[in-house]
């Protein structure tokens, strides 16, 4: 098997005394959907969040190998803005998006890190940054046609139903041109429908070649979408294997069902 695009080893977090993450290990291959589950307070954001730059682990690396060449890197110690630009995109569980922003501008602030402009260009606009500043807008627009969202383009972020911000973040997310996509609960507070409408963009974008690791609660989603799944309990890993494998593991029912399980 090719080497995993990322390649998490030994990831260890601690907040005092309390360790949120205990040695863990994970990989994502290309092409590969990944989930990453577990109860409320296994650790599953904390583990985004050392992967992403916003905290630094206590202990282990977490390695970047991109699927179209050039040398591994170690992601650990980045700042998020770097990890972005190395390849790692992320939504959050709270839409965080530019409300007082057009749907069309939110998802161009994403090409941001793609682009080559100084300040001294964006003041007196040569013809090379207005190609540029075009290039953005197509890309971006073919992205909010992808996601089901460019008749919203001109609308205020703030006025698109629930699960279209959902998606809005998604294309911003995709805008960065990520090697690998972190998805963290893309489902929360979706309706059925909401929810059928993601499944089908995952798989979509999934069949593009890109690369995914989401979080989720939705069982059902996470056993349609995932090639993987990796369960998390206390901060440690206790399974792994496919969705058939994990469905009928006994700690991973016990995780989720308490002790008196298999009673």
């Amino acid at each position: 098997m090719t080497k995993p695009i990322l390649q998490v080893s030994g990831l260890t977090m601690d907040f005092g005394g309390i360790r949120a993450l205990n040695h863990l290990d994970l990989n994502v291959h290309s092409g590969e959907i990944v989930a990453l589950i577990g109860p409320n307070g296994a650790g599953k954001t904390t583990f985004f969040n050392c992967v992403t730059g916003i905290y630094y682990p206590t202990e282990g690396d977490v390695l970047l190998n991109n699927p179209k060449g050039g040398k591994t890197i170690s992601l650990k110690g980045l700042k998020p803005n770097k990890v972005t630009e190395k390849g790692l995109a992320r939504t959050f569980q709270n839409i965080r998006l530019f409300s007082k922003m057009t749907v069309l501008e939110n998802v161009m602030i994403g090409r941001h890190c793609r682009t080559h402009a100084f300040v001294i260009g964006a003041i007196f606009r040569p013809p090379k940054v207005r190609r540029e500043e075009q290039e953005i807008m197509n890309i971006s627009y073919s992205l909010l046609e992808k996601t089901g969202l460019a008749q919203y383009a001109n609308e205020l972020a703030q006025n698109l139903p629930y699960g279209a911000q959902r998606r809005l973040e998604i294309a911003r997310a995709l805008a960065t041109e990520p090697i690998l996509l972190l998805l963290d609960e893309p489902a929360a507070g979706m309706n059925p429908q909401e929810t059928m409408e993601l499944v089908d963009l995952i798989k979509e974008i999934s069949n593009d070649g890109q690369a995914i690791l989401l979080i989720e609660h939705d069982m059902k989603l996470v056993m349609t979408l995932s090639h993987k799944i990796y369960v998390m309990d206390y901060g440690k890993k206790i399974a792994e294997g496919d969705p058939a494998e994990i469905r009928s593991n006994p700690d991973v029912i016990k995780a989720y069902l308490g002790e008196g399980a298999d009673a």
